[in-house]
């Protein structure tokens, strides 16, 4: 499933890179390709006779990403990096969660999809600046390197002096925001509330809730001062809420399910989740593309690859007749299907 996720719009070869004519493949691809990204352990490429400094001999041009759990070298290099171990180790799910649960991880694999993007960022700068040197790069990615990036507020607050708090046991989402700020439980579902001030809460909850309180307090006394904006959130419904909250201009949100969400207005209208008609998996939905380009989204213009679609195809591209590539198939150097006649 998630190969049909994220693989539209692609060709695939694959090879047995251990094969010195595997090996022969790759560097004729090489030669014309402009960027090569890797995901091995660190060391894998260079004992396959794969790494940077053999293949930019052979393109200089050549942009080369290693994305790897931990880095390129280190104590850690040898261990596993997987997005819920790095949530764990760099400290995320330490601020993530109610105080009187275990540290939680967030519910999808925010390291791995954040720590990709800023591979392609770091492959998009490496281009750019090649076409103004002519010099291709290496670029070295981690999930660490993700991982703490996504934290760079938090982080940064608390190496510079910032003092958190405990993990709340009402709405508050952080260790370091004033209340109210996070998901509150109202009288029949959930709402997120944002940095209400205080003479706001005043005039929208039961009169004299917040006595005592000022707007300082918001943040030095913030799990106290949280503990009533979670009482106050339980005496009207979620709907109620909302009717409040608009009517005077107070930043708020609902707290969808997936089911709720995929019906919103807004995710609807920007026509974000596309249908993929797949010969083997039948009718796949994927998230489409994030960004925008010239007014509009981009659309699935091919399916993913079943395996070996497009051995015969990419390797004529660069050579290679259909005896020969009949020979790599048979010998399980590369994967492939004779096309149909």
């Amino acid at each position: 499933m998630f190969f049909l996720l994220g693989n539209r719009n692609q060709n695939s070869l694959s090879i047995d890179l251990k094969s010195p004519l595997g090996k022969e493949v790759i560097i004729k691809l090489i030669s014309t390709y402009d960027v090569i990204i890797e995901n091995f352990r660190p060391g894998v490429m260079e004992k396959l006779g794969l790494g940077y400094e053999e293949l930019s001999a052979i393109n200089p041009r050549l942009i080369y990403c290693s994305c790897s759990g931990y880095g390129p070298s280190g104590p850690n290099e040898e261990k596993p990096g997987q997005d819920l171990i790095i949530q764990g180790m760099s400290g995320l799910a330490s601020i993530t969660g109610s105080r009187d649960d275990a540290p939680a991880p967030v519910g999808t694999a925010v390291v791995d999809q954040h720590s990709a993007v800023l591979a392609a960022l770091g492959v998009v700068t490496a281009l750019f600046d090649r076409e103004r040197t002519g010099r291709g790069h290496k670029i070295e990615a981690s999930l660490l390197g993700g991982a703490l990036d996504l934290q760079l507020e938090s982080l940064g607050y608390f190496m510079n002096g910032g003092q958190f708090t405990e993990r709340a046991t009402t709405g508050v989402a952080t260790r370091m925001h004033q209340s109210p700020y996070g998901i509150y439980k109202t009288s029949d579902g959930y709402i997120t509330l944002f940095m209400v001030p205080l003479d706001k809460l005043q005039t929208l909850c039961t009169p004299g809730a917040f006595f005592g309180f000022t707007t300082e307090d918001q943040m030095s006394r913030r799990l106290e001062f949280d503990k009533i904006v979670a009482q106050e959130m339980l005496k009207k419904t979620t709907k109620e809420w909302m009717g409040v909250f608009d009517a005077n201009k107070i930043w708020y949100g609902p707290v969808n399910s997936y089911s709720e969400m995929l019906e919103d207005e807004q995710v609807k209208y920007n026509d974000n989740i596309l249908t993929i008609h797949h010969p083997k998996a039948g009718e796949v939905r994927v998230v489409g593309h994030a960004n925008k380009y010239d007014g509009s989204y981009l659309k699935i213009r091919k399916n993913p690859p079943v395996l070996g679609d497009y051995t015969y195809k990419l390797l004529k591209e660069i050579g290679y007749d259909d005896n020969q590539i009949h020979e790599y198939v048979s010998e399980g150097i590369v994967v492939g299907e004779r096309p149909a006649l």
